[in-house]
């Protein structure tokens, strides 16, 4: 571990913290693969995975926005060194462990991403919330595919070739935030949220996760079997009648 992302267990939680403060929580090509590792080591033994930062930020973005490539790469070599993202974000969204991101100061590119593909995200009154990638003359279609079954697409056409810097009450608006708080409440609120999903059966809570993230790329009929079944066989296991 590379002492830039720490996680440990607090009982059944496993807590991720992005731990580079004074860079406002940038982070490398290196930190984004090591935290797709250890979602993809752990999801199966965590009942909650958090995804937090140090400091005043959660994520300010990637470190290497704006630097320009290598002369002389070309298209398969730069789509194969952006695949350490796009792993991240499948990583979180096949996490059998629901993914809870707490943003509390801005949330930026890459962190806005984190944030988006997350499967709960609470943050304070204060955080901020920016795709910024247009404005470096970068293609955000990264950022993009981490959003782009949270936010209606004229929202996200909107906030790609604006770059506008937005609330976190509006970044609940256009769905990529689950609860807003008050920030001295914050901490609080992701207390009461991880209490509530600790006491849940574990297997409400994974099919839950289940159907969230397959159930929305197919039709509707095939969407409510789907329900009905996994409705059925999550109601007969043993942990369901214990309660």
């Amino acid at each position: 571990m590379s002492g830039e992302l720490i996680s440990g267990y607090k009982g059944e939680v496993l807590e991720i913290t992005i731990n580079r403060p004074d860079a406002g929580n940038g982070m490398t090509d290196p930190m984004i693969g090591e935290l797709g590792d250890i979602v993809e080591r752990e999801q199966r033994k965590a009942r909650l995975i958090v995804i937090r930062g140090a400091g005043a930020d959660f994520c300010v973005g990637r470190s290497s926005m704006g630097t320009p490539r290598p002369a002389g790469m070309d298209a398969f070599q730069s789509r194969d060194m952006s695949d350490v993202v796009f792993r991240a974000y499948g990583l979180m969204r096949q996490s059998h462990a629901p993914v809870l991101v707490v943003v509390q100061g801005k949330a930026l590119g890459f962190g806005f991403a984190l944030a988006a593909a997350a499967d709960i995200t609470i943050a304070s009154d204060q955080a901020q919330f920016q795709i910024p990638e247009f404005g470096h003359n970068i293609m955000p279609t990264m950022v993009m595919s981490s959003m782009i079954d949270r936010v209606p697409m004229k929202a996200l056409m909107y906030h790609v070739w604006t770059c506008e810097t937005i609330s976190a009450h509006k970044a609940m608006e256009i769905g990529t935030v689950s609860k807003v708080v008050a920030h001295a409440d914050l901490d609080k609120e992701v207390e009461k949220f991880t209490a509530g999903l600790l006491a849940a059966p574990r297997p409400a809570v994974h099919a839950v996760k289940e159907y969230g993230v397959n159930a929305q790329g197919i039709d509707m009929n095939k969407a409510v079997h789907y329900a009905r079944n996994i409705h059925a066989l999550i109601n007969t296991a043993a942990e369901m009648k214990r309660r």
